[in-house]
C-alpha cells in the first residue's frame, strides 16, 4: 500500500499542512529578525563609515592589521620552510646574520621614514608645497645615500671582526649587507604612503609581498637542488627585499603624481634631519630592545637554541602586529591634530587607538597560546620546547599593549627626546638582565629580560604622556586631554 492512499488517514495533507505551518513561522522569524540584522549593519557601518576621525582611525588600523595578519601567516609559513629546509644548525645561523641586518636596517634612514608621518602633515597643513614637493623628493634620496654608507661601514667592520667571528657567520653577514641600502628607501617609501592613508601600499610590500617573494625563491632553490644552508637562505632573502621596493617605488610615484601638484621644490634636508634624528634615537633603542634579547642568546647558547627560542619569540610576537598596525596609521593623525592646536580631537583618537591595541592584543595572546604547541611543532619537534617560553614573553606584550601608540604621541608631540631616554634605558635594563640571567637559565632568562623590561618601559611611557603631555594613556581609567 502507499503512502499516496486514502487508507493511509490522509497523511500526505498533515505533513503538508505542518510543513506549511513551519514555512510561515520561519517567514515570520526572518521578518522580526530582520531589523536586528539592519541593525547590526548600522553599527558596524558607524564605526567604520561614518566619516569621523575614530571611524577613520579603524578602517586605517584595521586595514594594516588584516596586511599584517596575511604578513604573519606568510612569514610563518617562510620561517617553517627554512627550518625545514635548513635544519636547526644552519637556521640559527641564518637568524643570526638576519636579526644583524633587521636591526641596522631598520636604523638606515636615521628615522627619515617615520619622519615622513610628522613632515608630511605639517607641510599640507601650512600650505607648504615646495618644501612637500622636496621631501617628497628628496627623502627617499637622502636615505638611500645615508643607508649605503652604513652599508660600506657594516661591511668593513665585518671584514675587521671576521677573525673573531665563527668562520659559517661570515658570508652570510656579507651578504646581508647587501640589503641595507634598500631598506632605508623602503623605510621612506613605505612612510610617504602611510602619510596619505595609503596602508595597503605603506605596509604590504615588505610585510607581505616580500615573504611570498621569499617563499617562491625557496621553492625555486629546492626545485634547482640549490645548498640548503644559511648562505642560500640569506640571499634568497636580500633579493626579495630589493625586488618589492622596486616595484613599491613605481607604484608610489604614479599615486604621487594624482596628488601632489608640479611646481617648484625645497630642499630642507638641515630641518628633515632635525626631525628625524631624535626619532632616529628613538627607533633605534626600540629596534635594539626588539632583538637585544635574541643576541645575547646567541653569544652565550648554541645555534639551535638561538633557532628554538626565536621561533616561540617570533610566533607570539604575532600580537605586536596589532600595535605596529594602530601606531604606523595613525602617528600622522596626532601630529596632524597637534599642529591644528585641536586637543580633544586628539585626546579621542588617543583613546581610540589604545582600545584599538590592547584589547585585540589580548585575544590574540589568548589565541596563541592555546595553539602555541602545535604552531612550534610546524617548525619541527625540538622546537616544541619552547613553549613555556610565551606565557612569559605574552606579560610583556600585554604590559606594552596596555598603553597603546604612546611612543607614536610623544615622537609626533615634541617628546622624543623623552621618548629616546625611555628606550635607551629599557635597552640597557634588557642588556643587563640578559647577561644576568641567559648564563644562569639559558633562553628562559632571555624571556624573563623581555618581559621585565617591557613591562617597566611601558609605566615609563605613561608617566611621560601623563604628567608631561596631560594625556591618559592607560587602557584602564579616562582618556582625556588635560
Amino acid at each position: 500500500m502507499c503512502p499516496s492512499c486514502p487508507a493511509y488517514g490522509g497523511t500526505e495533507v498533515v505533513v503538508a499542512s505542518v510543513g506549511s505551518e513551519h514555512a510561515s513561522r520561519s517567514r515570520l522569524l526572518w521578518r522580526s529578525s530582520w531589523p536586528n540584522l539592519a541593525g547590526a549593519t548600522a553599527r558596524v557601518r558607524v564605526l567604520f563609515a561614518d566619516g569621523s576621525d575614530s571611524s577613520l582611525a579603524r578602517r586605517l588600523a584595521g586595514a594594516a592589521f588584516l596586511i599584517r595578519v596575511l604578513s604573519a601567516l606568510v612569514a610563518f609559513l617562510s620561517q617553517i620552510a627554512l627550518a625545514r629546509w635548513l635544519g636547526g644548525f644552519q637556521f640559527g645561523i641564518y637568524i643570526y646574520a638576519w636579526t644583524w641586518m633587521l636591526v641596522l636596517g631598520g636604523m638606515v634612514d636615521l628615522g627619515l621614514g617615520s619622519a615622513a608621518q610628522r613632515l608630511i602633515p605639517e607641510y599640507n597643513e601650512l600650505k607648504n608645497f615646495a618644501l612637500l614637493r622636496g621631501f617628497i623628493r628628496g627623502g627617499p634620496w637622502l636615505a638611500g645615500l645615508i643607508a649605503t654608507s652604513i652599508t660600506l661601514a657594516a661591511a668593513a667592520l665585518v671584514k675587521l671582526l671576521s677573525p673573531y667571528l665563527a668562520a659559517y657567520t661570515v658570508v652570510p653577514l656579507y651578504i646581508a649587507c647587501a640589503a641595507l641600502p634598500i631598506c632605508g628607501l623602503a623605510q621612506v617609501f613605505s612612510g610617504i604612503a602611510r602619510s596619505y592613508g595609503w596602508v595597503n601600499l605603506g605596509l604590504s610590500p615588505a610585510y607581505v609581498l616580500r615573504q611570498m617573494l621569499l617563499l617562491a625563491l625557496l621553492s625555486c632553490a629546492f626545485v634547482f637542488g640549490l645548498s640548503r644552508d644559511a648562505v642560500t637562505a640569506i640571499f634568497m632573502a636580500v633579493l626579495a627585499w630589493w625586488g618589492v621596493t622596486i616595484g613599491q617605488s613605481v607604484v608610489l610615484n604614479r599615486r604621487l603624481v594624482k596628488v601632489v601638484e608640479p611646481g617648484p621644490k625645497a630642499y630642507a634636508v638641515r630641518s628633515w634631519l632635525s626631525t628625524s634624528v631624535p626619532i632616529f634615537f628613538v627607533e633605534a633603542f626600540f629596534l635594539l630592545l626588539t632583538y637585544a634579547d635574541v643576541i645575547v642568546v646567541q653569544i652565550f647558547r648554541p645555534p639551535n637554541e638561538v633557532g628554538i627560542y626565536y621561533a616561540a619569540s617570533k610566533t607570539m610576537a604575532l600580537v605586536a602586529f596589532i600595535y605596529f598596525s594602530v601606531a604606523q596609521t595613525l602617528a600622522h593623525k596626532f601630529a596632524e591634530f597637534h599642529v591644528a592646536g585641536d586637543r580633544k580631537r586628539l585626546a579621542d583618537i588617543l583613546a581610540v587607538a589604545v582600545k584599538m591595541t590592547f584589547w585585540p592584543s589580548l585575544a590574540s595572546v589568548l589565541l596563541l597560546l592555546a595553539v602555541g604547541r602545535p604552531m612550534l611543532w610546524m617548525f619541527g619537534h625540538d622546537f616544541v620546547s619552547g613553549y613555556r617560553l610565551m606565557f612569559i614573553l605574552a606579560i610583556g606584550l600585554l604590559a606594552r599593549a596596555s598603553v597603546g601608540p604612546a611612543e607614536r604621541l610623544l615622537n609626533m608631540l615634541g617628546e622624543r627626546r623623552s621618548c629616546a631616554v625611555v628606550y635607551g634605558s629599557a635597552f640597557a635594563l634588557d642588556v643587563a638582565l640578559c647577561f644576568l640571567l641567559v648564563p644562569r637559565f639559558g633562553i628562559e632568562g632571555a624571556a624573563i629580560a623581555n618581559a621585565i623590561t617591557l613591562v617597566s618601559e611601558s609605566v615609563a611611557l605613561f608617566v611621560i604622556a601623563k604628567y608631561r603631555l596631560g594625556f591618559h594613556c592607560f587602557i584602564f581609567g579616562g582618556h582625556k586631554g588635560r
